[in-house]
């Protein structure tokens, strides 16, 4: 790519903002990728297919001032860490993807340029915006700073790195800091750090949502995928491998079921936020021959500090004691509690990226296998990459996307990390066309899962499909993400009948307005809210009336919506209030849910999480 010597110090994809050297010239945020030597910083435009671009550089010797930006704006885009270069007579603006790499980026650079005749005395802290500085509030651009800058002290005068022990003695301190491992993780590159499951870990930065720097009891630290790792306290349930969080009745007595053990048991979260509930499985036999399932209510007494109990006999201080009381001793239940069951330590969660720091994927390593589907950008492929995982490989049709925009948002995409979200582990650009890498679902998409099981499904496992999409889509709600194209085929099935929500966002990047949707029919309108074919409005709550539309996908097991009326039959027929009818195996209150989501006005529908508690409450009622 580069002509570059072995005094490459630091390279990166950062952010930069324009430096304005026009009064004329806009002000912007471009992509770079960043190298720096020892005598220059060089940053570059690199694009899929294309030659590498040197855009702009900086001779070290013309620095005048390296440091970080402390701010109360806004930052306008996706890295959040800003540092800034004063050079010449301009100012360069840089953001960083994360707190470790802006500090990493201003260490290094101090120290190449702290023998510089030319550093300033004083800096600005905050942003030259809107024709002043922010910290101060002076006008001329130019104006000396107001805080003492500290260039790079000598190397002689550096203090010694320090020792496992002061290491420790540093995050001790901080006791909220300390976290326990709840799945083993091997590191994947220098940056990160191997975890062990049940040992305790100390937070060093929580900054970024899906990586954290912590460090381990020797001293020795990096990051790690921070959904591995719960805080560490007595009271925490998630350290317990008999906490199943929000997982429903119907799914807990499935479970229990198949384990068929004598005293089989997990503590899931009731129905009532806060409160919890112990189900319990016995081979005792009820009137109709068949094994009993006991589900008990965690109680709590009136007292201050409250206390828990499942018999008024035996009360305890926190929920682990009363567990730990009932695993040898029955005391009132219909068994004690023997062997704990549980549903998410089994396999441990996909990744936010497949390692610290890397969204960019070399061709290199990933291979492909077979193709396993054809989508509204182009050919799926099933592949490995470095044959330690299988991927989903998207290959993007030439002129289907408008790339340049999807690879700036594809970062932020990456962020977006949940165990019912098909999560984006990168993109593979530097042949043309490009590649996005998936996780792999096993069994393809929600709505050819439905046709293929039809007829064998329960109506606890439909219902299951509908909880598992609907806590993907609370957490984007959450996130303030509209998916636009939510439907069963945009959905996939992977182990344990899992359903997670996939291609979110990804039709603001089709260049083709009236894209065509794997249906083989023009645009989404089937889905689409009133407010989206009239008047082309996005919001949650038409993500709300397409996912009611595909609870009746669920429940009607894969038929296609208004099946025998045109688009424009459909334009017109909901416009006018025709709703689809309430499919035969649906219940009336699962239907109403549904018709609730269909409100034709957009206030009137209820937000994901408001349906998610619904469907949680259907499903311990319709037992």
């Amino acid at each position: 790519m580069l002509a570059m010597n072995n005094c490459v110090l630091l390279e990166e994809e950062l952010i930069k903002k324009s430096q304005q050297k026009r009064r004329t010239s806009p002000s912007n945020f471009k992509v770079r990728f960043f190298v720096l030597t020892k005598s220059r910083l060089a940053y570059f435009e690199r694009r899929p297919g294309k030659k590498t671009i040197l855009k702009g550089s900086i001779e070290l010797s013309k620095i005048k001032c390296v440091e970080l930006v402390k701010s109360d704006v806004p930052v306008p885009c996706h890295y959040k860490y800003p540092f800034q270069i004063f050079h010449d007579n301009y100012m360069l603006y840089i953001f960083a993807p994360n707190l470790a790499s802006c500090q990493k980026w201003v260490m290094v650079l101090k120290e190449e340029t702290r023998n510089n005749t030319t550093l300033v005395s004083k800096f600005h802290p905050n942003f030259w915006i809107d024709g002043r500085w922010r910290c101060c509030a002076q006008l001329e651009k130019m104006a000396t700073g107001c805080m003492e800058y500290s260039p790079a002290k000598t190397a002689s005068s550096k203090p010694l790195p320090p020792t496992p022990e002061n290491n420790m003695k540093l995050s001790l301190d901080t006791k909220e800091s300390s976290v326990v491992a709840i799945y083993d993780y091997i590191a994947q590159n220098p940056q990160e750090l191997t975890l062990r499951c049940n040992e305790e870990y100390y937070v060093i930065d929580n900054s970024e949502v899906n990586w954290w720097l912590v460090q381990d009891k020797n001293g020795h630290g990096g990051y790690v995928p921070s959904s591995y790792i719960v805080a560490n306290s007595p009271d925490n349930l998630q350290i317990y491998n008999w906490y199943n969080k929000n997982i429903s009745r119907n799914k807990a007595e499935t479970m229990l079921r198949e384990e068929y053990k004598e005293g089989a048991f997990m503590v899931r979260d009731s129905r009532q936020p806060g409160t919890y509930t112990v189900s319990v499985f016995t081979k005792t036999l009820n009137n109709d021959n068949s094994p009993v399932i006991k589900h008990y209510h965690i109680k709590e007494t009136s007292d201050k500090p409250k206390r828990y109990y499942l018999a008024e006999k035996h009360v305890f201080d926190c929920i682990p004691e009363l567990i730990n009381y009932h695993q040898y001793n029955a005391g009132g239940l219909v068994t004690r509690l023997r062997y704990a069951v549980s549903s998410w330590r089994a396999k441990a969660p996909v990744t936010a990226g497949l390692s610290y720091g890397k969204w960019i994927i070399n061709p290199q390593e990933l291979t492909f296998e077979q193709e396993i589907g054809v989508g509204e950008f182009g050919v799926v492929h099933l592949g490995n990459w470095l044959d330690r995982m299988k991927v989903a490989i998207k290959t993007i049709r030439t002129g289907t996307m408008s790339e340049e925009d999807f690879i700036e948002e594809a970062q932020v995409m990456m962020k977006l990390s949940h165990p019912k979200l098909v999560q984006l582990h990168g993109i593979c650009m530097q042949n043309s066309p490009i590649c996005l890498v998936f996780e792999f679902m096993e069994f393809g998409s929600l709505s050819d899962y439905l046709k293929k099981q039809r007829g064998s499904l329960s109506k606890e496992d439909l219902l299951g499909m509908c909880q598992d999409v609907c806590e993907g889509m609370a957490y984007l709600e959450e996130a303030s993400v509209i998916h636009r194209d939510l439907a069963a085929r945009n959905c996939l099935v992977g182990e344990f009948q899992v359903v997670k929500v996939s291609d979110f966002g990804m039709s603001r990047y089709v260049l083709d307005d009236q894209y065509t949707p794997s249906t083989g029919t023009k645009f989404p309108i089937r889905w689409s809210a009133p407010e989206v074919f009239s008047y082309n409005r996005y919001s949650t709550k038409s993500d709300v009336w397409s996912f009611g539309v595909l609870m009746w996908e669920v429940f009607t097991e894969g038929k296609i919506p208004y099946e025998n009326r045109t688009n424009a039959e459909v334009v017109q027929e909901v416009s006018a209030g025709f709703r689809l009818y309430k499919p035969r195996i649906a219940s009336n209150t699962i239907y109403k849910l549904m018709q609730h989501c269909w409100n034709e006005k957009q206030n009137d529908r209820p937000p994901f999480s408001h349906l998610l508690y619904n469907l949680n409450e259907i499903s311990d009622s319709d037992h």
